[in-house]
């Protein structure tokens, strides 16, 4: 729900990247597209995962399993998203002091 840049999203892409990495996901596929990009990796438990952007810039994360069994499910640790916030907002509608500004991310090297 929040909004995520254009100017920004290849940033939240590595950030996910380079964390899944980090944790033994095999990275699978990108899609460099410049309005919709996506990563697909397979996690070490062979889970596939991908985060990926669609219409109006909104992120998701979607995961599939490998195999089919219960599991408990704990109770949301935060309130829902009111519903009717879609309809009067439109997606995405959060704003973030960081990942919504229309500017690249500053380079933390030093300019030559």
């Amino acid at each position: 729900m929040t909004i995520i840049s254009s100017e920004r999203r290849g940033n939240f892409l590595g950030l996910v990247e380079r964390y899944w990495k980090k944790h033994g996901y095999a990275i699978t596929s990108v899609r460099n597209h410049k309005e919709m990009p996506a990563i697909f990796a397979t996690a070490p438990d062979g889970f596939q995962v991908s985060l990926a952007f669609g219409y109006a810039g909104q992120a998701s994360f979607d995961v599939t399993s490998p195999c089919v069994t219960e599991s408990k499910v704990t109770e949301p640790s935060r309130k829902p998203v009111d519903p009717e916030a879609f309809k009067s907002e439109g997606l995405p509608y959060l704003h973030s002091d960081f990942w919504s500004l229309k500017a690249p991310v500053p380079s933390s090297s030093p300019s030559a």
